[in-house]
C-alpha cells in the first residue's frame, strides 16, 4: 500500500502502460472474467488514527477512504495506468503550461444532492494550491494560473490530496464518489454504500457496499484475512503468507504487501503499479 505521496504514481510507466492496454485490445486477449455488481467490500487496514477527519489525515486508511470512496479528482489514473479525466472531461494548457483550464463533467451531484459547479473546485484548489490564481469562468470551467509552468498539473491533480469537496461543507464527508459515507468513526471504521446512480455505472463501483476496518497490529490483520472476517488486508511481506492457496499477494510500493482473497478480481494492470497504489481499490474491485 502506498504511504507516500511521491510514490502514488509511476512517472515512467504512464505512457508505456497504454501502448500495453492497445496490444492486449488488438491481440484479442481475454481481460478475465467480466465484473458483477453486489456484495460487501471489507478491508482490514493500518495507518488509522483518532484524529483523521474528512481533511485531516495521511495514513493508508483515509487515504483509501477519500479517494477510492468518497471522493473524486479532476482526472484519475485509470487501471491500466492512462491519466483520464474523472471530474475533469478535458484540459487545455497556454503559457507554456503556466495557465491551465479544466471543463467540468455536467450533472455530477454530491451525495446530498448540491450539484457540483466551478465554485467547489475552486474553493477546493484553492486550499491545497497556494500562491495559485484559481478562478470560475462560468459553472463548468476553472482557470487555474501557476506561479511557474508545470506540465503535469494534470498528472498532480489525480492525487489524494486534490480530491474535490462541496464549497459549502468541505469539511463533511461528503464528495460525488461512487460510495456515500454512512458510518465513520475516526480511527475505527468507515461503511459506505453504493449511491443509486453514477457517472460511472458499468465501469466503476460494484461493491453495494464498503466497509473499512483499522487494525493497527499486522498479525491481528492477517488473523482476520485467515478466519475471512475480511477480504482484503495489507500485510508485511513474509514467505509465511506466500504459502496460502486462498489468498493472492500482490508487492506494493513500500515494502509490504496486499493479500486479497481468492474471492476479489481485479481489472487487468499491464503497468507495473501495484493494484492499491493509487488507492482506489474499493472502486476497481469485484467478487469473481
Amino acid at each position: 500500500m502506498t504511504r507516500g505521496r511521491n510514490s502514488l504514481l509511476d512517472r515512467r510507466a504512464l505512457f508505456t502502460t497504454g501502448a500495453a492496454a492497445a496490444l492486449l485490445a488488438a491481440t484479442g486477449a481475454s481481460a478475465g472474467e467480466p465484473p458483477r455488481r453486489g456484495g460487501r467490500l471489507r478491508l482490514a487496514l493500518s495507518g488509522a488514527t483518532r484524529e483523521d477527519t474528512w481533511v485531516h489525515g495521511e495514513g493508508l486508511f483515509i487515504q483509501v477512504a477519500r479517494q477510492g470512496m468518497i471522493f473524486d479528482t479532476l482526472t484519475e489514473v485509470a487501471g491500466n495506468g492512462i491519466l483520464k479525466g474523472e471530474l475533469a472531461t478535458g484540459w487545455q494548457a497556454s503559457e507554456g503550461a503556466r495557465q491551465w483550464r479544466f471543463d467540468l463533467r455536467p450533472d455530477v451531484r454530491f451525495h446530498d444532492g448540491s450539484p457540483l459547479t466551478a465554485n467547489d473546485v475552486v474553493a477546493t484548489l484553492q486550499r491545497v494550491l497556494p500562491q495559485t490564481e484559481i478562478s470560475a469562468r462560468g459553472a463548468l470551467h476553472v482557470q487555474i494560473t501557476l506561479p511557474q509552468a508545470n506540465p503535469g498539473l494534470p498528472l498532480l491533480l489525480s492525487e489524494p490530496r486534490y480530491v474535490i469537496r462541496p464549497a459549502h461543507a468541505p469539511e463533511a464527508g461528503i464528495g460525488t464518489g461512487l460510495y456515500r459515507l454512512r458510518r465513520f468513526s475516526a480511527g475505527r471504521q468507515v461503511l459506505a454504500e453504493r449511491v443509486e446512480t453514477h457517472y460511472k455505472d458499468g465501469i466503476a463501483g460494484w461493491f453495494d457496499t464498503v466497509e473499512l476496518v483499522s487494525i493497527p497490529a499486522r498479525e491481528v490483520r492477517a488473523q482476520a484475512l485467515s478466519e475471512r472476517l475480511v477480504d482484503a488486508a495489507d500485510l508485511p511481506a513474509r514467505p509465511r503468507y506466500r504459502e496460502r492457496g486462498d489468498v493472492t499477494l500482490q508487492a506494493d510500493s513500500a515494502g509490504g504487501v496486499s493479500a486479497l482473497s481468492d474471492d476479489l478480481r481485479q481489472p487487468p494492470n499491464p503497468g507495473r503499479q501495484a493494484p492499491m497504489d493509487n488507492l482506489r481499490a474499493p472502486e476497481r474491485w469485484w467478487f469473481g
